[in-house]
């Protein structure tokens, strides 16, 4: 969730109404206030509307729900002559850019903290922490166009914001807070990006941090947007809800070429949706006019088109509208959650937990009472932890992720060991003996299903204590099994073994080999177990998704 700071002054003069009525009104539009101060609400929205991340973009919406100002707000491009050059060696560092001009803007402190809040919220919410989308804002009058894009040396240097002297990108990515916070976005690409105008001085180094020639303040007239990432639809939604933001305050916004391109779009999507589909849903009776009304309440553009169809204009900001249903959902806000029948459900139905899930519980129970600890790890792990620090081979069922943000999340795990071993690796400051387990999801080719494991890790454990939990757990979930010699190399040869129910492998324990300890950089002897949860009995169905 992000939680926005709106001030009243400011708010008060985009809405031109009063901060009672504001925040009234504020919880029936979605969201949720979190804190009323003497001059600001603090104010939680969800993240599918970045377009409210900004004081702007809460005044536009609040301006329509309020009757202040409806239908769809209308945003003029004009064309700016200025042009972009795309080095091609970006292609497989940062390829997209998005860009504009904003031109007559007026900054008091408030509207610097409103725009740059905005900036770090679309990072957070569209640009997943600038791995997918950053955005640089420039005062346009300090450099000089046509500007350039170009995956540029590791040793180039210029002077970054906040700085007064110059730095090599790497020495910015080494000493500077946003430096050593987003160097791993960058870090292991042979050349970095950046942007410079066309006297090769430094606009930014994205996604990391501007030169500090470009910096705003409240003398700023003219901003140059740029946006770069890794994902064309982010990139356009970041540069939209920015451009229509700085618009609200009455600034004008030019277009920018870009490879023959021009940026941004700010033009409506048009969409055709029944009223009878919206009706059923809701439980309303509105008729094609009605529905117009409050879809132009929302902002949108509006019109009956036929008997039982209305013409809907979907602003360009608006990235979260990808179903009939999210256009349904606004006129459930605009009619009024306050004037829905309160009343029971025709529908009745007992509900009762999955028995995958009962299972689990009866593991933890029985777990927990052996004196476990439970933790969770991440379901997203790699080939290094799941396989080569195990010493295990990998199989050919592997499931990869496509397009992996970091090498550190490229697989989904097929394993619940390695995990543990993980977990005590990042606590070995802390004091022994140490006894976790987990319980999850792992999956196989397309296949989930569950597994539990423990490990207990402490200058005495053995094969002994391996075997003797793994008897007793076995016997507290009713589970018949019998031991067979184990050949899995992440245990010692002749301290391990495999659990076999009706003579079929679906487990292993033992005493964890040395190597695979040296991996984990772990100084003390762990016993372990793993266990296969379709063994159990009263597991449903077949292998595969329950």
């Amino acid at each position: 969730m992000a939680i926005i700071t709106l001030p009243y002054h400011y708010l008060e003069r985009l809405t031109g109404v009063d901060r009672n009525l504001i925040i009234s009104r504020l919880p029936m539009l979605g969201s949720d206030i979190e804190r009323v101060e003497d001059d600001h609400v603090d104010v939680e929205f969800f993240p599918n509307r970045p377009d409210l991340f900004s004081v702007e973009g809460v005044a536009r919406a609040l301006r329509g729900f309020l009757g202040k100002e409806t239908g769809l707000p209308e945003y003029r491009v004009n064309p700016s002559g200025m042009k972009f050059t795309v080095d091609p060696g970006l292609a497989t560092i940062r390829p997209i850019l998005g860009s504009a001009v904003i031109r007559g803007v007026s900054f008091d402190e408030e509207a610097i903290l409103s725009i740059m809040g905005l900036q770090e919220a679309l990072h957070w919410a569209v640009g997943r922490g600038r791995s997918k989308v950053a955005i640089g804002i420039h005062d346009l009058d300090t450099v000089t166009p046509p500007f350039h894009y170009l995956a540029s040396e590791r040793t180039r240097k210029f002077v970054p914001l906040d700085y007064e002297h110059e730095l090599t990108m790497e020495e910015i990515l080494a000493q500077h807070p946003k430096g050593r916070m987003y160097s791993h976005v960058v870090n292991d690409f042979p050349r970095f990006p950046l942007i410079v105008d066309d006297l090769d001085r430094v606009l930014s180094f994205p996604p990391i941090i501007n030169g500090e020639l470009t910096r705003v303040t409240t003398e700023t007239r003219n901003l140059l947007l740029d946006t770069t990432g890794t994902d064309e639809r982010a990139v356009r939604t970041a540069v939209n809800i920015i451009c229509t933001a700085m618009a609200e305050t009455g600034a004008v916004i030019e277009s920018v070429e870009i490879e023959g391109m021009r940026w941004p779009d700010l033009s409506a999507a048009v969409r055709y949706v029944r009223t009878n589909d919206c009706n059923r849903l809701l439980g309303t009776g509105l008729s094609p006019d009605e529905m117009a009304a409050l879809f132009r309440k929302m902002r949108y553009g509006a019109t009956p088109a036929k008997e039982d169809l209305v013409r809907v204009e979907v602003p360009c900001y608006r990235s979260d509208i990808m179903h009939d249903w999210d256009l349904f959902e606004d006129v459930a806000i605009a009619y009024g959650y306050e004037q829905f029948a309160v009343g029971i459900s025709p529908t009745f139905t007992i509900g009762k937990p999955h028995p995958v899930y009962g299972i689990g519980s009866l593991v933890r129970q029985v777990l927990t009472g052996f004196g476990f600890i439970e933790v969770i790890p991440f379901t997203l792990s790699n080939e290094a932890v799941m396989f080569t620090r195990m010493h295990r081979p990998v199989p050919d069922d592997v499931l990869r992720v496509m397009h992996p943000i970091t090498e550190d999340h490229t697989l989904l795990r097929t394993d619940l060991l390695p995990l543990l071993l993980e977990i005590c690796q990042l606590n070995r400051h802390r004091e022994l003996p140490q006894r976790v387990f987990c319980v999850g999801d792992v999956v196989r080719g397309v296949d989930t299903f569950q597994k539990t494991a423990w490990v207990s890790i402490h200058p005495a454990a053995d094969f002994t204590e391996a075997y003797a939990h793994a008897e007793a757990i076995c016997r507290e979930l009713a589970l018949p099994f019998t031991v067979g010699e184990s050949e899995d190399p992440a245990f010692i040869d002749g301290r391990r073994g495999d659990i076999l129910v009706n003579g079929n492998p679906a487990g292993m324990f033992g005493e964890i080999h040395p190597a695979v300890l040296n991996a984990f950089e772990l100084e003390h002897s762990v016993a372990a177990m793993e266990l296969d949860l379709r063994a159990l009995p009263g597991y449903p169905g077949s292998p595969g998704t329950p």
